[in-house]
């Protein structure tokens, strides 16, 4: 990982004598540099303050927000078939069933097997394969859970990393979501500082949108004890509040890809998708498995993620991150014309 930013840094010192309980509404200062972000970055218009919640990190409100909603038995939540595991997770912690489908696909009533679909988790970019989703399958995913009664959930921890596509559209763009009361209505977007802002440690993320929703969710989790830490919530506000450090690291990350990309594809390998996130989405071509390409890169001392770690339909890929430094890719790529001789 990258430096955190001195600006949050600073934020974060500041804010350190902190001994009274912190709000688990977030600060006004921070629900507001959030929603000003949702604005600048992810088009959402009129995004009231109030509409915002902050979460411990990212991956627990994926864990948990099935449970927060009240899914259970009989409820479906619906995910990507090549996904980050916690969505299955999240499901399955609650009672609930999650039901993978491809993108811009829907549950088969044999699958659904009178089950009704309750959530409806969305994530472009994809982590894994770094696909990103359009306005016009956007709004499509967002009418069809709409017209079920079902809350659609957008991971967009990635969206401000796009290489080659021309945008990444929010579940919270008025393209997609419509305009006037009650567009955000059904719609919660999720998202993270870890990567955008190197605050993985922190442990610092929001979700925001529907504001009867967000109210829900902050009744139950006050309740719950899920708090982010004062000095944590000063950090988030100030990370929400600089652009600047934002832009400094997309250009690390868009070196890193460089390097890293020509050095898979001269060691004959493929790349698929990628046109936004962290990630490098890779196989071969000789019609190996993503576990044997997994082993050929290891042993030249570069390490990778399985594709059926993600979906058993991913089993001939392999993900590569983009989250090593300079000197680790560098290296990475160095060991990878290995694979070219």
């Amino acid at each position: 990982m990258d430096p955190t930013p001195e600006v949050v840094q600073r934020a974060l010192r500041e804010a350190a004598d902190a001994p009274g309980y912190p709000q688990t509404a977030g600060t006004p200062a921070l629900r507001e540099a959030a929603a000003g972000w949702a604005e600048r970055s992810r088009g959402a218009v009129g995004l009231d303050p109030a509409s915002v919640l902050p979460t411990v990190g990212s991956k627990e409100l994926v864990a948990w927000l099935p449970t927060q909603l009240g899914l259970g038995p009989g409820d479906v939540v619906v995910i990507p078939d090549v996904a980050y595991p916690t969505y299955d997770v999240g499901a399955r912690l609650a009672g609930a069933r999650a039901v993978a489908v491809p993108p811009g696909g829907w549950p088969t009533d044999e699958q659904l097997a009178g089950d009704r679909v309750r959530l409806v988790w969305l994530n472009s970019p994809s982590n894994p394969t770094g696909a990103v989703a359009g306005v016009e399958e956007l709004r499509a995913a967002v009418e069809r859970a709409r017209a079920e009664g079902a809350v659609v959930a957008s991971d967009e921890c990635y969206a401000e990393l796009a290489w080659d596509v021309p945008e990444v559209p929010s579940v919270l763009d008025p393209r997609v979501c419509g305009t006037g009361p009650g567009s955000h209505d059904g719609l919660l977007l999720v998202t993270s500082l870890s990567k955008r802002s190197n605050l993985a440690g922190y442990r610092g993320g929001v979700v925001l949108g529907d504001r009867e929703l967000v109210a829900h969710l902050l009744s139950v989790r006050k309740h719950a004890g899920m708090i982010v830490p004062a000095p944590v919530q000063a950090a988030v506000a100030a990370a929400f509040s600089d652009d600047e450090h934002v832009a400094v690291q997309r250009e690390r990350y868009r070196a890193r890809r460089a390097v890293l990309r020509a050095a898979l594809e001269g060691a004959g390998l493929v790349v698929e998708h990628s046109e936004a996130g962290l990630y490098l989405w890779t196989r071969s071509t000789d019609g190996s498995s993503g576990r044997e390409l997994l082993d050929r890169l290891a042993g030249v001392g570069v390490l990778v993620a399985p594709g059926d770690f993600y979906g058993p339909s991913a089993g001939d890929h392999t993900r590569v991150a983009l989250t090593a430094s300079d000197e680790r890719v560098a290296a990475a790529a160095a060991r990878l014309d290995q694979l070219a001789r």
